[in-house]
């Protein structure tokens, strides 16, 4: 029997010297990493703390804008495979630096995509496929000293990007852990999982086009760099802006109080506590599982409850900040919820200045297109009296807080039965309005409001560009 014959019927032994098998199999390729801190300065040192298997890598630093702009490349960096710790997913990799750059005084404020590759050749006689490697992390570059200070910060929701991070085993989530197990702590020294490009992506992009300028930061640059607020008339919050410490909260609340306005073109925002730990390296909360954080355990302060923000024992709903919260607002056209619904606002009140300029009449819908309502949404308890619809404020929404449109949206039951305090069949909405308290609070009451402006919503973007140039 010739060799052909011998292996189209199988008859070859392992081991025998026809056997491919038994000749070297490449082992697995990869490069991954992440940067030592989520956001720096120019004129700090960029850290990024590599793993690849092969002997060297290359690395690309991309502004992502209107027009992505590569700064920075290099080729032939030594690359070393680390290990991964058990706890990877909680208290991080604790991979040392393979990488360091001083960052240029010129670089602008953004959000910088670092592109990671590596290749190799396959095996040492067989398989020499040409096999390519590929990884992305990233960083924020806040405001430095070479470019004009912008009046309006963007401030990414960094935290909402680690929270679903299921890299090393566990986010803080069930769906996405290891054997469907919920995470309490998550930490950022892995490599990341960012939700730019959904949301915040297509929000920059319009405004660049549009002539807009924007200096960034990182959601608990609220906290450890408050200084970020100083000197703005404008903070953003775009997309799914979901995990806020008590320090955030406090440091922008107190920036409302003293004139700052602020815009919420996001949804779910503000829904979770959180508590950071490690300098901000790592972030913990218990969520539905709040019974077992030692802050409930102590039984002496609930203020930092790391659950719901509306828990009736934290006593602080995420409507005295934003106006709206998700235990009135639920899900549009996601989780099972809605899905034939319409993705369009409703219109209340088509005098308000927010509609300037839109032509849009009592009754009419907007945004249906592009599903502007959609995801996760934020609204109010609402009474409804000569057709129009008024917050109760027993949510903790603002006294003056004005609702110029609406959408329906639903919690899917399971998540909302842990809590003692939901009320069975309740129904919500996500609501677009606005308060002052010092200064002037916008929400849309959506995730997907960015949606619009990367479909070219003429209404959606009217309706941005007036809060903005309002506001700012």
């Amino acid at each position: 029997m010739n060799r052909r014959k011998a292996v189209a019927t199988g008859l070859l032994a392992a081991g025998s010297m026809f056997d491919l098998s038994a000749r070297t199999a490449p082992e697995a390729l990869f490069v991954e990493g992440y940067s030592e801190h989520v956001s720096y300065r120019p004129g700090e040192d960029l850290q990024l703390c590599v793993s690849c298997s092969e002997p060297e890598y290359s690395v690309e630093i991309v502004r992502l804008g209107a027009k992505p702009q590569t700064v920075w490349k290099k080729d032939k960096v030594q690359g070393t495979a680390h290990p991964i710790p058990e706890k990877a997913s909680s208290h991080g990799c604790q991979w040392p630096v393979g990488l360091e750059l001083k960052i240029p005084e010129d670089w602008k404020s953004g959000y910088y995509q670092v592109r990671l590759k590596t290749s190799d050749r396959g095996a040492g006689f067989v398989m020499r496929n040409a096999r390519t490697a590929e990884a992305q992390c990233f960083f924020i570059l806040r405001a430095g000293s070479v470019h004009p200070r912008s009046k309006i910060l963007l401030q990414l929701s960094t935290n909402t990007y680690n929270a679903y991070n299921n890299w090393g085993g566990f986010s803080l989530y069930a769906y996405n852990g290891r054997d469907g197990n919920q995470g309490h702590r998550v930490s950022f020294s892995r490599p990341p999982a960012p939700q730019f490009s959904r949301w915040e992506e297509h929000f920059v992009i319009w405004a660049e086009n549009n002539g807009i300028e924007l200096d960034y930061a990182a959601n608990n640059d609220l906290e450890f760099h408050p200084e970020e607020l100083e000197g703005r008339t404008l903070v953003l919050s775009v997309g799914h802006d979901e995990y806020w410490s008590a320090p955030m909260r406090d440091h922008l609340e107190s920036y409302i109080k003293n004139g700052g306005n602020v815009a919420f073109f996001s949804g779910n925002t503000c829904c979770w506590q959180i508590r950071n730990e490690d300098a901000g390296k790592a972030a913990t909360s218990w969520k539905q599982n709040y019974h077992s954080d030692p802050v409930y355990a102590a039984r002496e302060s609930y203020d930092t409850l790391s659950s719901l923000w509306s828990h009736h024992l934290a006593k602080r709903p995420e409507n005295q900040l934003t106006g709206v919260g998700f235990l009135w607002g639920g899900y549009h056209k996601s989780h099972g919820q809605l899905m034939d619904g319409s993705g369009a606002f409703t219109v209340h009140r088509p005098d308000h200045w927010i509609l300037e300029g839109t032509k849009l009449k009592q009754g009419d819908e907007f945004g249906g297109k592009d599903s502007i309502v959609g995801y996760e949404c934020d609204g109010c308890e609402i009474e409804w009296r000569d057709k129009l619809p008024f917050p109760t404020h027993q949510d903790g929404t603002p006294e003056n807080f004005e609702i110029v449109g609406t959408s329906p949206a639903k919690w899917h039951p399971d998540d909302c039965q842990w809590y003692d305090h939901w009320q069975n069949g309740r129904e919500g909405n996500a609501v677009m309005g606005l308060y002052q308290r010092g200064g002037t609070v916008f929400t849309c009451g959506s995730t997907d409001w960015a949606h619009g402006l990367k479909g070219g919503d003429p209404i959606v973007q009217r309706i941005t560009e007036n809060v903005i140039r309002r506001l700012s």
